[in-house]
């Protein structure tokens, strides 16, 4: 895990390695706590559908409660497969299923620092406030 600060800015790269071996709440929670640090959390993998839907669930429930939280963004930037071979897409989803999904980029920032999130295949940019 590696932390940099740039004037003001936080930024949190977890290995997916860290939160693997964790349950859905206990992710959720982890993740929601940083962005509550006014942090934007960078996952090298991808959460499950179901970890997102948990994230998001919470996420909307805490807007209401807690005082200056607008809530969050959240971003997945993955490997642009159409136009590789059968064999390379095969080998890829072997891989996914047997490591999860480590080629993947996953990233959520407060809505209060981070206004758009833009996504083309090959990078992402982040607007802040």
């Amino acid at each position: 895990m590696s932390k940099r600060t740039f004037k003001g800015l936080s930024l949190h790269v977890i290995p997916y390695a860290e939160i693997e071996p964790m349950g859905i709440s206990e992710r959720v929670k982890k993740i929601l706590s940083l962005v509550l640090g006014n942090k934007i959390v960078i996952i090298h993998g991808r959460l499950r559908a179901e970890e997102e839907a948990r994230l998001i669930e919470d996420t909307m429930a805490m807007v209401d409660h807690i005082k200056h939280f607008k809530g969050i963004e959240l971003a997945v930037i993955e490997p642009n497969l159409s136009d590789k071979s059968l064999l390379v897409k095969m080998r890829y989803g072997l891989a996914k299923r047997l490591v999860g999904d480590s080629s993947a980029l996953t990233i959520i920032g407060p809505s209060s620092i981070v206004k758009e999130i833009k996504r083309d295949p090959r990078k992402i940019e982040l607007l802040l406030s």
